[in-house]
């Protein structure tokens, strides 16, 4: 088990049935759907693919060294589909009931499909064929969102193929990549992030300190830049040299910045998330499994400095860490000790998910099948807030923060996000020389969101916690000598 699991792994245990980790992929089906042929195409990936046969083995084992959950793979697991039929139930109670229904990672098969059948009442278009909304609902610990929709494309080919999966070409699965990490040696990545750490404690949350919310549960505030806005912000970005990724670690950092409430350079420290899918392994990027990760990104905001300075900043940095998205943000927090303090409590997210190949699309259209509105929900994670992007298909920009209610009201989650659209929309208006101070100065006076302090949460049981830094959990569950190469989360 990788460390990143473990965080996620225990995280889950102290959240039960809050939908914490646990993330969203719809779809509308058009076109004819057998729902036994589907179940089978569904069994056929699942047989394949040996990260939807694993469960996580958390009883604590006196045996196997170092003590602790490990993963273990199953022979088989049996796919959990389940159809609705149009009008038996409402569609945005099923997403609530089943992201708050989780998962038992003790159990094999860390996702599950509902369909829902639509009505010919004005959700669905009448003239065209008959649609089905699906639902997959899966679960970080053993899967992120760009897996999901490599799977989508698995179970495509074996619903054309009649319900079985055709060939047998060997892919590299969660046990390569545990192999792979094995073999690492941390020290670079160690001496890299502990170098560009920050000498005090970076400003952390885009809010001020308030009062208690009085209300509970995970929030989602969302806003959207039109086709034509995102166009021209991607060509701005362009002319800067710099991603659109970078724009977005930019304005989150200047709103960082903005309630540190100085005149002066402030550091600032955030989230951002890597693919986990830059390392040197064949076949990476048909690898499914938790490969996402997330690593801490500080860098020092000076209202005197010219954006473009900013941009170019967190865009080097991010090529940089490229080098090491194999690492995790517990790691780091573990390398910078409590010299730091803390290096995030919020996170930034652009997902990006690989595009059906030609060939599929172009069978399921030969048998009148065709997908819409895909789209990936996001989680809800221990932060307080965090910041998701994604490209919708018309060209425009989606934009949600995902929040705990009990620290960040909805009424500050919208200003949040409101703050955040305004300045992606002003930056293409900008000229080459504005400084930080200039296009904060789009926010005018407007009042900063404010947060609620964090409750005290009760920690994990004892035998949960990390006993070594001397290594992981083993991979397949059996008994394994420590390495001495990989840092538990502390």
């Amino acid at each position: 088990m990788t460390w990143q699991q473990y965080d996620v792994l225990l995280d889950s245990l102290a959240h039960r049935h809050t939908g914490r980790h646990v993330e969203q992929v719809t779809w509308d089906w058009r076109g004819p759907l057998d729902t036994e042929r589907f179940t089978c195409a569904w069994q056929s990936v699942m047989d394949r693919e040996a990260v939807l046969r694993t469960a996580v083995d958390w009883q604590p084992d006196p045996r196997v060294l170092p003590p602790g959950p490990h993963i273990v793979l199953h022979d088989h697991a049996r796919a959990d589909v389940v159809r609705h039929r149009a009008g038996s139930v409402d569609w945005d109670d099923l997403l609530e009931h089943d992201r708050l229904r989780g998962f038992d990672l003790r159990r094999p098969a860390p996702l599950r499909l509902t369909l829902l059948d639509l009505p010919d009442d004005g959700s669905a278009r009448t003239d065209g064929p008959p649609a089905t909304r699906v639902l997959l609902t899966f679960h970080h610990a053993l899967l992120d969102a760009w897996s999901a929709f490599v799977l989508m494309d698995e179970f495509g080919r074996a619903y054309l193929a009649g319900g079985v999966l055709p060939g047998g070409e060997r892919r590299p699965d969660i046990r390569d990549r545990a192999r792979w990490l094995e073999r690492q040696d941390p020290a670079a990545a160690r001496d890299f992030f502990t170098r560009s750490l920050p000498s005090g404690r970076p400003v952390l949350l885009p809010a001020l300190p308030g009062p208690a919310t009085r209300q509970s549960g995970c929030g989602r505030a969302e806003a959207r830049l039109s086709a034509a806005e995102t166009g021209r912000l991607h060509r701005w970005a362009g002319t800067r040299a710099v991603s659109g990724s970078s724009v977005l670690h930019a304005v989150w950092a200047l709103l960082l910045y903005r309630v540190a409430g100085t005149g002066g350079p402030v550091t600032v420290g955030f989230g951002v998330t890597a693919s986990g899918r830059g390392i040197p392994l064949d076949a990476v990027e048909r690898l499914v499994g938790p490969m996402r990760t997330c690593l801490p990104m500080t860098v020092e905001v000076d209202p005197a400095h010219r954006l473009a300075h900013l941009l170019a900043t967190l865009r080097d940095r991010a090529l940089d860490m490229a080098a090491y998205e194999w690492t995790f943000a517990g790691q780091v927090q573990q390398w910078a000790g409590a010299r730091t303090g803390r290096l995030l409590e919020s996170l930034v997210t652009v997902e990006a998910v690989p595009r059906p190949p030609a060939e599929l699309r172009a069978g399921l259209a030969a048998a009148g099948i065709r997908f819409e509105r895909q789209r990936a929900g996001g989680a809800h994670t221990v932060f307080p807030v965090a910041l998701l992007a994604h490209h919708l298909a018309d060209g425009s920009l989606a934009l949600a923060a995902l929040y705990d209610r009990a620290r960040l009201s909805d009424a500050d989650a919208a200003l949040l996000v409101a703050h955040c659209t305004r300045l992606l929309r002003h930056l293409p208006g900008t000229a080459r020389n504005a400084t930080v101070a200039d296009v904060l100065a789009v926010l005018g006076a407007d009042r900063a969101p404010r947060m609620a302090p964090a409750r005290r949460r009760e920690g994990p049981a004892e035998w949960l916690r990390p006993h070594s830094t001397d290594g992981p959990p083993t991979v397949e569950g059996t008994a394994r000598e420590p390495r001495g190469n990989v840092d538990t989360l502390g």
